[in-house]
Formats: C-alpha cells, sequence, structure tokens
C-alpha cells in the first residue's frame, strides 16, 4: 500500500478512539430500578430461567446473536504467521462486517496458541457463550484439524470462512459462467492452481455440484497432485490426486474450461490461457495480484470470463458477500451446524440473485452504470441490500430441513419482513402502510416516468404488488431505460405508459388547464404547451379528471414548482387553507416526525392548528400516537416574537377545538423530548413523556432540524409528505432514493384508500 493510504488507515484505526468496535448495552440503566432489573437481584430471574429450561438463553441472552471470530494468526490475509495479537486489526474487521451486514454481535478472540488440539480445547470450552463459531486465518492443514475437531465436539455452528465463504461464492461464480457460456458441471474440466485450504473446499463444493473428480487436476508450489506423490501432500490433498505423468501447470492447462487459481501471483502464462477450452472461465483469485491480470488473459483470449479477488476488475469474489448472511439464516434456527445443505442453499441463492435487476445500491457502486447479469457480473455486488433477504431465509429453511434447526420459524413472510425492516430502516415504521397497499392496489401516476430510480422503483412496486403503476414520458425513452437496467417490467401489462407526444386525452387535459389557469394568465395556447411539457401538470390532471387513483412527482427539478403546480391543478382539501408536509425520521433513540418542514414559511395561527390535526392523522395512520409539541425559542411564555405568539395562540385554540390531541406548546425542543425539563419550565404541560410529532414556526426552522437530526442522527427518513391536497398527491425531493420512492408508493396507495372510504362515507352519512 502507499504510505499516504497507510497513514489514512492508521488514523481510521487511531481516532477518535483506538480500534473499531466497542460494547453498549441494549437496555436502559437510568436509574436504582434499571440496575436492579439489569444486575442484582433481577439477574437472578434470567438465571433461573436458563437453569430451567438452556433453550432460554435464547430469549434472555444475547447468546442466540453472538458469534465468535476465532483465529491464532498463522495465515493472516496476505502476511502469513503474524501472531494472534498482530492479526486483531483484521478480526475486529470481521466483526464490524457481522454487524453491519447482519446485525450479528461479535466477540473477536485472539488466541496464543499453535497446537491444534490445545486450539480445540480452548474453543470448545466457550460453547456456553457463543451461538456460532467463525474460524479465522488459521493454517492449513491445521485448520481442517480445528474446525473438523470443533464441529464434532460443539453443538453450535462452526464454519472455517476462509475455506467455505470462498467456495460459495466460487461455486456460485462458476455456476453462473456456466450458465453465460451453456457449459454445464458434469462435462467441466477443471484445473485448480494452489491446495490451500480455500482450494480444497471450493474442490469440494464443486464436486457436489456435479464436478466429476476425475476431471480435476490440482497444482500446487510442488507441482501436480499425482498418486503416488509423497511432498508436501496430506489427507486432504490426496483426496484430489491424480494417476498421471504431468508434473507443471503448463502440462495440464490444454483443454480446461475452468481454471482456478487460490495460489500465487502471474503463474497463469498467456500462453496457458491460450491453450484452453472455448470461452474459459478463468477464477484468478491470488491477491493482490492474480494468476493472471483480466485484460492480459482477454489479450489472447477475448472470449475468456475471469473473476478475481480485487475490488476494481469485475467479479470480485468477496468473502462478505456470503458470511454474515450464512450465520444469520443458521442463528435464526438455533441450527448446530452450517451443512452442505445450507451452503448449497446459499450457492443457488446467490447466484439466483446475480440474474436479477440490478438494485440502486449496486448501480451507485458500479459508478452509476447499471450492472447487469453475463460475464462481467456473475456474482452480486456486495453492496447489494438483497443478499440478506435472499440468503438467510435460504439458509435457515436448508437448515430446517435436515433437521438440525432447534428454533424453526414458523413464517418466512414474518421473517422476511424482519430482515427487510434490518436493511431498510424504514421498515418497521412503513409496514402497516404496506400491507394496506397489497390489499388495495390503486392507479398510480408516477409523472417522471423517465428517471431511473422511479423506473426501479417501480419494478419493486410491481413484485411487492403496492400499485397499478402508471409512467408519464416518451414509451421508446422508457423501455430503453427498462431495458438498459435490467428491468422485468413490460409496458401494458405491469406497466402503463402515458405517452406525452400521443395520448387522446391531452385536448381534455389542456381545456381543463386552461379552465383552471384563465384567471392567472394562462392563454389557450400556453395551456397546450404546458400540458404537453410539464409532466407534473399532466400527472395532476390525471388524479383530478379521474384517469389516476393518485400521483407522486419531484424526482427531477425544483420541489416548490412541483407543488405550486399540484397546488393550482389538485388544490386543497375543504377547509383547509394551504398545503403543508410531514416527514417521518428514523433514529437510533425512535421515529419523529417533522412539521413543516418544505411548504409553510410562516404559517398563521389558523395554518398551524389545521397542519398539526393533519399532521397527527398522518401520524397515527402509521400505527403511532401522535404525541405532539409547538416547538419555538420561546418555552411556555418565555419570549414574545412574532413566531412565538403565533405558536402560542395556535396552542390555545389546539386545547379548545382538539380537547382528543396530545399537545402542547410553545416549548423548547429539548422541553419537547424531555419530561424532567419541561416538568421544571412547566410542571401543568398535557404533553406526556417525550414527543414523536414536532410542529415547526416556519419551514426554515422544520427544514434546518430535519436534516441536522438527519445527518448528525444517522436517520432514515421517509417523505415529505403531502398533506391538505384535495386528491392524493406527493411531491418528493430530487435526493429521494429508489427505497424512498417505494416507501412514497405505499405510502400512496395507502392514503389513496383512506381518502375513498371517507368520500364513501360521506356519502352515505348525506
Amino acid at each position: 500500500m502507499s504510505k499516504d493510504f497507510q497513514e489514512q488507515a492508521l488514523r481510521y484505526h487511531r481516532e477518535p478512539r483506538p480500534g473499531k468496535l466497542e460494547i453498549a448495552p441494549t437496555k436502559p440503566l437510568a436509574n436504582q430500578r434499571d440496575l436492579s432489573l439489569a444486575y442484582s437481584p433481577g439477574v437472578g430471574a434470567a438465571c433461573q430461567a436458563i437453569l430451567a429450561d438452556p433453550d432460554e438463553a435464547a430469549r434472555v441472552t444475547i447468546r442466540a446473536n453472538l458469534v465468535a471470530v476465532v483465529t491464532n494468526g498463522t495465515a493472516v490475509l496476505g502476511f502469513g504467521n503474524i501472531g494472534p495479537l498482530a492479526a486483531k486489526p483484521v478480526m475486529e474487521g470481521k466483526a464490524v462486517l457481522f454487524k453491519k451486514y447482519a446485525n450479528i454481535d461479535v466477540f473477536d478472540l485472539e488466541v496464543e496458541e499453535n497446537d491444534p488440539e490445545e486450539l480445540v480445547r480452548t474453543v470448545a470450552r466457550l460453547e456456553p457463550t457463543f451461538g456460532g463459531i467463525n474460524l479465522e486465518d488459521i493454517r492449513a492443514p491445521e485448520c481442517f484439524v480445528v474446525e473438523e475437531a470443533l464441529r464434532d465436539r460443539m453443538n453450535i455452528p462452526v464454519f472455517h470462512d476462509d475455506q467455505h465463504g470462498t467456495a460459495i461464492i466460487v461455486a456460485a461464480a462458476v455456476t453462473n459462467a456456466l450458465r453465460v457460456v451453456g457449459k454445464s458441471f458434469e462435462d467441466l474440466r477443471m484445473v485448480c492452481c494452489g491446495a490451500g485450504a480455500a482450494a480444497l473446499a471450493c474442490l469440494d463444493l464443486l464436486v457436489k455440484l456435479g464436478v466429476r473428480r476425475e476431471h480435476i487436476t490440482v497444482t500446487d508450489i510442488d507441482g501436480v497432485v499425482h498418486t503416488g506423490r509423497e511432498n508436501g501432500m496430506d489427507r486432504w490433498k490426496a483426496a484430489y490426486a491424480r494417476d498421471t505423468d504431468a508434473r507443471t501447470l503448463d502440462e495440464v492447462i490444454d483443454g480446461a474450461d475452468l481454471f482456478l487459481g487460490l495460489s500465487a501471483p502471474n503463474v497463469l502464462k498467456p500462453d496457458m490461457v491460450r491453450r484452453m477450452a472455448d470461452h474459459p472461465v478463468i477464477m484468478a483469485l491470488a491477491n493482490p495480484t492474480p494468476e493472471i491480470l483480466p485484460e492480459t488473459a482477454r489479450e489472447v483470449r477475448p472470449d475468456a470470463i475471469i473473476a478475481t479477488g480485487r475490488s476494481d476488475y469485475p467479479n470480485q469474489v468477496n468473502n462478505v458477500i456470503c458470511f454474515p448472511y450464512i450465520f444469520r439464516g443458521a442463528l435464526d434456527v438455533g441450527a448446530s451446524d452450517i451443512n452442505d445443505a445450507m451452503k448449497m442453499a446459499a450457492v443457488e441463492a446467490i447466484a439466483d440473485l446475480a440474474m436479477d435487476e440490478p438494485s440502486e445500491l449496486v448501480t451507485k457502486a458500479y459508478g452509476g452504470a447499471a450492472a447487469r447479469f453475463g460475464a462481467d457480473y456473475l456474482i452480486p455486488s456486495p453492496f447489494d441490500p438483497r443478499l440478506l433477504v435472499r440468503i438467510a431465509p435460504a439458509v435457515a429453511r436448508a437448515a430446517m430441513n435436515s433437521g438440525i434447526a432447534v428454533r424453526p420459524i414458523q413464517d418466512f413472510g414474518a421473517y422476511r419482513q424482519q430482515l427487510i425492516q434490518f436493511v431498510y430502516k424504514s421498515g418497521l415504521l412503513m409496514k402497516p402502510l404496506f400491507e394496506r397497499a397489497r390489499h388495495g392496489p390503486r392507479r398510480l401516476v408516477y409523472a417522471e416516468g423517465e428517471d431511473r430510480r422511479v423506473l426501479q422503483a417501480v419494478q419493486e412496486v410491481v413484485d411487492e404488488g403496492l400499485a397499478t403503476p402508471m409512467l408519464v414520458g416518451r414509451p421508446s425513452v422508457i423501455e430503453a431505460r427498462m431495458s438498459e437496467l435490467g428491468l422485468r417490467l413490460r409496458a401494458g401489462q405491469d406497466v402503463t405508459i402515458v405517452d406525452v407526444d400521443n395520448d387522446p386525452r391531452f385536448r381534455d387535459y389542456h381545456t381543463e388547464y386552461q379552465r383552471l389557469m384563465g384567471r392567472r394568465g394562462v392563454s389557450p395556447d400556453e395551456a397546450k404547451a404546458t400540458v404537453r411539457t410539464n409532466a407534473t401538470v399532466i400527472a395532476s390532471l390525471m388524479v383530478r379528471k379521474g384517469d389516476a387513483d393518485c400521483m407522486i412527482c419531484g424526482s427531477v427539478g425544483k420541489f416548490q414548482r412541483h407543488l405550486d403546480d399540484v397546488d393550482h391543478v389538485i388544490g386543497v382539501a375543504d377547509g383547509v387553507h394551504s398545503l403543508a408536509t410531514i416527514t417521518a425520521l428514523i433514529l437510533p433513540a425512535g421515529t419523529f416526525f417533522i412539521c413543516d418542514s418544505h411548504a409553510s414559511m410562516a404559517p398563521s395561527v389558523e395554518e398551524l392548528v389545521e397542519m398539526t390535526g393533519m399532521a397527527a392523522e398522518q401520524v397515527s395512520a402509521f400505527g403511532m400516537e401522535p404525541k405532539i409539541a409547538l416547538v419555538s425559542r420561546s418555552n411556555f411564555g418565555t419570549q414574545d416574537s412574532d413566531a412565538s405568539l403565533r405558536m402560542r395562540e395556535a396552542v390555545r385554540r389546539l386545547h379548545r377545538e382538539r380537547p382528543d390531541l396530545e399537545v402542547d406548546g410553545e416549548m423548547h425542543a429539548d422541553a419537547a423530548l424531555s419530561q424532567e425539563i419541561r416538568d421544571a419550565a412547566y410542571p401543568d404541560s398535557r404533553l406526556q413523556g417525550a414527543a414523536n410529532l414536532f410542529i415547526m414556526p416556519g419551514a426554515d426552522a422544520g427544514h434546518i432540524a430535519y436534516s441536522l437530526l438527519k445527518v448528525l442522527g444517522g436517520g432514515v427518513s421517509v417523505g415529505p409528505i403531502l398533506i391538505g391536497a384535495r386528491q392524493p398527491a406527493h411531491v418528493v425531493t430530487q435526493s429521494i432514493t429508489v427505497r424512498g420512492l417505494v416507501n412514497m408508493s405505499a405510502l400512496t396507495v395507502a392514503q389513496t384508500q383512506a381518502h375513498e372510504a371517507a368520500q364513501e362515507e360521506a356519502v352515505q352519512q348525506a
């Protein structure tokens, strides 16, 4: 590594505090009662529960979600035998990957022990502490001995990632490479260069997938692994010894369909690649310099399919694609092992996911270009958020089918939703709205139908059954982009395209628009031009005229322009003075709502009262009880600024007109969050506990608060959610993500259902 990069890496590990891990409590420890529950005497109840039923350990302790990453430091990265202390940064790195990608807690254990039997004794004694063991960076052949012995002795999963993680990713990559070139495992002839732990595990798994053992030739530093060879042999390597007179890699490479390299730099020469079979598959996995560089191989064989272990080339074989998710599935069913069926399930899930359309995060990771299944995209990106949702359930189900699951999953639909909630932090908040949307999809028109994020979101909306999507745009552009993104959407079946250049309804639309806007200086010709060119106006008119049930706009262009168009065409509901927005923020401390963060610059008392009521209804729609604070720089009368006076009067009106709402103010933001601070300033407040809905004195304050909380709090937002419109419509922002659009789609459909139900009830009452 360069000196500059090395310095950056050291700073990363040293600052602001040493290392990459910490231990944090998951339960409150704020008072004497909390302490008595957490420790003596309350902890005794948990101890007795486990004594009566050992399975209770999974319910009252961290054990079922705790993995040990164990090493003796004898085979670390590219450094070799550097010892356990120097290996600690690597093990901490492994721990943070477990937490980041699968929400699994880890203790890293660096053990000063090179004797395999003693290492086994040490690790086996730790079984009461952990739900699983991840062996790491232990040299071969000792790693085989250690893993075998621990799997025999322990009733929790033991997984040597250097072996099996690599094998699973390689097997998935080979599976898809064969799909690309049209070859089968049974007919494959392969040469493996390297006979260490990872290489032999890869061979074992490929044999289980159908590669014939007699079609495999292995070479290592001492040459071809052949019958009768004594130098550098062990029983694991001997399983792949062949009866042959060949002694070098050069002698065995002719006609090979697959080269698997887990050995040393530049050992595969261009002439060897030239002599391989048609469409050769080359897994050159030595790091950092592979057995042959992809560009060198393609100079002699342009038809080659190539994978490496490096992130700067396509098809990176990276163990992070599998190990967190395999453990997630194993832990969630209380598996006693990670067996071949679970590994095979992971291979299939990974290979199949690569064939799906790319996610937004994958597209970003590849510089904005869609990564699509093919010779240069055989395995999913490590950034693909779907890995957890695909692999963990597949592994869990395989464990159950194998009869090694202590806690079988009863409802895989609910389990999948639980995983989605981890991947997408908004999942728990959005769950009730997704369920409502699925039970009654509506015609949802997207104004920016040509936008790539919109198209990716629409694919998810269709897959989830949330809506019947309608896209405003040019059909040729939309269809080209769907193809470019690898989407499965079919125009006329999955989606309806509203052709901006050729739609028979546009005459009716521009007539309606001119009628609405004629007294705002819009002439008939201007109305025609606007309806032909302004997608938000088109979508708004579709909703107004009943050609769509609801709409989303705003992913391209300025928020205020879209808001004005929606206001002019759809307008506000009866009795509402103006449109407003509410934005949800999902933070580690909880979920909070800010109103208004985008629309109302200086709301009047009447507008504050009505937006509070509408915002409270929206919070209730998420299944939460609104606890409302009108926040200000004044704290119960300490200031008399214009904004403070408006907030104070709004509170008076709300107390009189909406006694059903738990609302108070005007108050400081910290008083809104702390009962203690609030009691010190005004003990008679009607608000109890922490507020979750903050009514702001204006959009400036609202947007500043929202932006700070989102960045500093590490939060995820949902919104802005438009409230007060006559018909369901939402204006999103240019920064919205694909998942944000999916969330807004579910919310919009759920709102539409509620809007229709309210209209029907009003008709019946009339």
